[in-house]
């Protein structure tokens, strides 16, 4: 499903993606986790998009994300053609990021309706299924300001939904919530995968990283450390000095 081939990345001189592959293949659930500053979130980023990489490149379906071959020469992609495949890779970010003006319904039929050129009348059809889905049918009115933050992000879910995308991207979608409200996204997330979404996910969430993830991939310094599956990956006989530093570090803090 997507591909990501050796991905360099720099900020101001300072490599902090230092040549990373990765592959996730469809209905596969690949949680990516690591310590603060490790290249986490610049990495789906660019899976998406939203950031270039310095060199490397980013597949889906076997096509590049970021280039296209223009007479013999390869070019950055222009901002109308990527606006394709952030359609077909969708995001939700820890901050929700939902549009303040718009009630629940409109929000979600935003993406259909100006992008995918669908009807109002059938996006608003497809957003009552998708409410009924993330458990938020009597919200449909309502602004965002009047939702608490799982609310929002299960909206936000929703409106990525909305674009059926063949591979949904979170980053850390549960980081700015309070701890009751961090189950009822995680249990949205747990039922995509159990519908077969294939997603990749940054997460401190160890439980969910532990029962919904097909692959573990730990990465530190811009680099991965580690890819294995969670019975692997969490299992005493896993003697990754760092990994296992990491993993206390994140016991500690839930004490």
């Amino acid at each position: 499903m997507l591909q990501v081939t050796n991905i360099k990345k720099s900020f101001h001189e300072k490599e902090v993606i230092k040549g990373i592959d990765l592959t996730i293949q469809k209905g596969e659930v690949v949680v990516i986790i690591g310590p603060s500053g490790s290249g986490k979130s610049t990495i789906l980023r660019m899976m998406n998009a939203l950031e270039y990489p310095t060199s490397g490149d980013i597949l889906l379906e076997g096509e590049s994300v970021l280039y296209k071959n223009v007479n013999g020469k390869v070019k950055p992609r222009k901002e109308k053609e990527l606006s394709k495949f952030r359609a077909e890779i969708g995001m939700v970010f820890q901050g929700f990021h939902l549009f303040a003006h718009k009630t629940v319904l409109e929000n979600i039929i935003e993406g259909p309706v100006q992008i995918k050129k669908m009807s109002k009348e059938k996006a608003i059809e497809e957003a009552e299924v998708l409410l009924e889905k993330v458990g938020l049918a009597d919200k449909r009115h309502q602004y965002p300001h009047s939702l608490s933050g799982g609310q929002q992000q299960r909206i936000a879910i929703a409106r990525s939904l909305a674009m059926k995308p063949k591979l949904l991207l979170f980053d850390e979608p549960t980081s700015a919530l309070d701890p009751e409200l961090i189950g009822e996204v995680l249990k949205v997330m747990k039922e995509l995968a159990l519908e077969g979404m294939t997603m990749a996910v940054v997460t401190h969430e160890m439980g969910f990283a532990k029962e919904v993830g097909d692959r573990i991939i730990f990465i530190d310094q811009g680099v991965i450390v580690q890819d294995a599956p969670p019975q692997k990956f969490f299992h005493a006989s896993n003697t990754n000095e760092r990994i296992s530093r990491f993993l206390q570090t994140l016991t500690r803090n839930v004490v």
